[in-house]
């Protein structure tokens, strides 16, 4: 099934008088329904606001798919963020060959420094030998 019919498809769960569009009664009701805390009317009406992309205080079914989309995103890069601190060398920003070779090791994957410099100086896009975040990411987008 196509990621959008899906989307479309919780979205007409939590749609429940099916006019297409999720209103804050039905925002408040779908956050119970997950196990969320109880949201007041003027919580889910802010919610609302802030998600709402056309001021008509509900949400389409585009707006949806946009949060949702977002938030999977941040968890991503949330994902990624915790990735790169277990590569870096403690505090300093950046994977060196030495702390590379030292995850590599605790992966079971036995790689000398010099191998680490050569996996690094391609993704190395400012040639300083080592990985900052930026370059760490567009490693792992390959």
């Amino acid at each position: 099934m196509e990621k959008y019919e899906q989307f479309e498809r919780v979205f007409k769960h939590f749609d429940s008088n099916g006019d297409g569009r999720i209103c804050p009664v039905e925002l408040q009701q779908c956050v119970a329904s997950i196990g969320g805390n109880t949201m007041t009317a003027e919580e889910a009406e802010a919610a609302l606001a802030l998600m709402d992309s056309d001021g008509d205080g509900l949400l389409c079914l585009e707006d949806f798919v946009r949060i949702v989309e977002g938030a999977g995103k941040e968890e991503k890069a949330s994902d990624l963020k915790a990735a790169f601190k277990m590569y870096e060398l403690e505090g300093s920003g950046c994977i060196t060959p030495k702390s590379l070779r030292r995850m590599l090791s605790r992966l079971g994957e036995r790689r000398s420094v010099d191998d680490c410099k050569k996996m690094i100086a391609c993704f190395d896009l400012n040639g300083d030998g080592v990985l900052n975040f930026d370059e760490f990411e567009v490693m792992m987008s390959c």
